[in-house]
């Protein structure tokens, strides 16, 4: 039996969800097509009504988890009251970010596994982190266009790269400490402000591959 175009978007909806958070709990190859859409309810032989193929469904999952963390970020940061650099150390460098991958940084927890993906993956990362990016540009300080911009890499690096040190030790209280000295370090370094313009969520760019 045929379903509604409205039920056949929402089955493509749950499909995305699930996959996103299954990658980043288990790893991109740690789950095939059958299991992940089992975990979403659905029989194996509708996941090619929605996706061409596993890796259009990566491509596709990958981006819209980065446009939604990125969504979720701007929205935190332009409704605190402090310094929203502040902000962002102590929320994602809390354990709980660090212990919940499944709902948190797409980049720190799949980063090195879609280094190794098609183009289509990689590019949809790149197009949805770029405007992060940008919008770290208008909340830290700087002289420069460029230096400001060379300051939100830095930052958002050094915020990807403690919470992977911080999931991959077996040390709790080594993982804690790499956690606290960074978000300290960030804290201490940082001459942030309130962004000097808002950027508005950008039209999700995500292509199918």
């Amino acid at each position: 039996m045929r379903v509604s175009r409205a039920r056949a978007a929402e089955n493509r909806e749950r499909i995305l969800d699930v996959a996103t958070r299954l990658f980043r709990e288990r790893g991109i190859d740690g789950i095939g097509v059958a299991d992940l859409m089992k975990s979403a309810g659905l029989t194996h032989g509708g996941f090619y009504g929605h996706f061409k193929s596993k890796d259009d469904l990566v491509a596709q999952a990958c981006g819209r988890a980065v446009q939604k963390m990125r969504d979720n970020w701007i929205k935190v940061l332009d409704q605190t009251s402090g310094d929203p650099v502040h902000a962002l150390a102590n929320i994602y460098l809390a354990a709980k970010h660090r212990d919940n991958a499944g709902r948190g940084c797409t980049v720190a927890a799949l980063g090195s596994e879609i280094a190794r993906q098609s183009t289509a993956v990689r590019h949809n990362v790149t197009e949805e982190l770029k405007p992060f990016i940008d919008y770290l540009s208008a909340i830290v300080q700087g002289n420069s266009a460029s230096l400001r911009r060379e300051r939100a890499i830095a930052l958002y690096a050094s915020l990807v790269g403690a919470l992977v040190i911080a999931r991959a030790v077996d040390d709790a209280a080594f993982s804690n400490e790499v956690l606290h000295a960074v978000a300290n370090f960030v804290r201490s370094t940082s001459t942030a402000s309130k962004p000097r313009r808002k950027i508005a969520n950008p039209t999700p760019r995500t292509k199918k591959a």
